[in-house]
């Protein structure tokens, strides 16, 4: 099992940056690739971001590359999502999530969310 907390979310103007927080825990913790995915109202959740654990190696959607970043600190079981140049178009719900491949959509646990909302 494991179990994610996220935090961070709020309200920004275009243009502005958040940093969203995951908290991680759990006895398989270090099995899965961790990744944060966002859903929009009307649509469906789509992959963001994914970091692995023990190289910290990376992959992003294309729609967010170049301007969000994704860390992870191994001696907190935490990870990060710097999003920069936010746009309106990315206001959404961002969830952690756990798994064997967040970059392919799906995952094995997952965050219960947190807002974020880019006004124009």
């Amino acid at each position: 099992q494991v179990q994610l907390v996220e935090s961070g979310g709020g309200l920004v103007q275009a243009g502005g940056s958040l940093r969203l927080s995951c908290e991680a825990s759990g006895r398989t913790l270090r099995t899965y690739i961790m990744g944060w995915f966002r859903q929009a109202p009307g649509k469906e959740r789509e992959f963001v971001a994914q970091i692995t654990w023990n190289l910290g190696r990376t992959h992003y959607a294309d729609s967010v590359k170049g301007r969000f970043t994704i860390s992870r600190d191994n001696a907190k079981n935490t990870v990060y999502l710097q999003m920069n140049s936010l746009k309106p178009e990315d206001t959404a719900v961002y969830y952690c999530a756990s798994g064997p491949a967040p970059v392919s959509g799906t995952a094995s646990y997952w965050g219960q969310g947190t807002q974020v909302t880019v006004s124009s």
